[in-house]
């Protein structure tokens, strides 16, 4: 691997890593550029390219993945889970939900609760595959 895709991985990394520490907070394409060291177009590009998805449904996905373990593990209402990991609206998070799990956050606590299985086996048999 040449030393200028070994630096562009670093910087794709750097901005994935503040995806994931970060994932509750308004995050955008130019915040994580900026993050990055380079321009919104190549981030974008880049990114993509790098991990095989856009950084916004890259950011979706982590928010669906810990409202997963808020359904499972908390009796938080889904509308209070919404807010907690960064969603602007319960309708937009249901649709961001259902179309990445595979049905509503209610059916899927619904069903997670029937399933009393170490966490460790629920996490990586729940995982989303999108």
């Amino acid at each position: 691997m040449s030393r200028a895709a070994e630096e562009s991985n670093r910087r794709m990394l750097r901005a994935r890593d503040a995806m994931d520490r970060g994932y509750a907070q308004p995050l955008d394409v130019p915040a994580l550029a900026r993050i990055a060291h380079v321009s919104q177009a190549h981030f974008t590009r880049t990114f993509r390219a790098t991990f095989g998805e856009t950084p916004h449904r890259y950011l979706q996905r982590r928010r669906v993945e810990r409202a997963m373990f808020l359904l499972r593990e908390t009796d938080h209402s889904v509308t209070d889970i919404c807010f907690q990991v960064g969603f602007g609206s319960p309708g937009t998070f249901s649709r961001t939900f259902r179309d990445i799990v595979g049905r509503s956050p209610r059916a899927y606590r619904r069903e997670s609760e029937t399933a009393a299985v170490p966490t460790c086996f629920a996490m990586a048999w729940m995982r989303p595959s999108d």
